[in-house]
């Protein structure tokens, strides 16, 4: 059994990117902790529009808490996001992310990430690497 309490994690490696990045991501767990998901804690800074697509990894995305939108650039729909929406990136959707308040998500990513992961110019993280 893991445990594992955000509070513990605040300031470590495991808290990535930061305001500046418009993205703060707590990875409460990771590929290390052989589970075949990453969790993670994801707070979205106000008015930083987020260029997105995971070509390497599914994505699942739960609200919790604030308000955001979401704009699919497949078929340009935009979506709002507020607690008790779920969206997930199922074909690996490139998407604009922007939040009008600080927005707090709880994602899942397959497969997991290692923790070191930032977006490149293309919005996604790099593929992962065989063991």
């Amino acid at each position: 059994m893991k445990l594992v309490h955000l509070k513990d994690l605040l300031g470590t490696d495991r808290e990535v990117g930061g305001e500046e990045l418009g993205w703060t991501s707590r990875r409460l767990l990771l590929a290390d902790d052989q589970m075949g998901f990453s969790l993670h804690d994801t707070l979205i800074h106000p008015h930083q529009p987020l260029h997105l697509h995971y070509k390497h990894h599914l994505e699942a995305v739960y609200c919790i808490e604030g308000k955001a939108k979401l704009t699919d650039l497949s078929s340009g729909e935009v979506h709002v996001l507020e607690p008790g929406t779920v969206y997930a990136l199922d074909k690996h959707d490139e998407h604009i992310l922007e939040s009008e308040v600080l927005t707090r998500f709880v994602c899942v990513f397959n497969p997991p990430v290692t923790g070191t992961e930032t977006h490149d110019a293309s919005g996604a993280y790099p593929a992962p690497t065989a063991d």
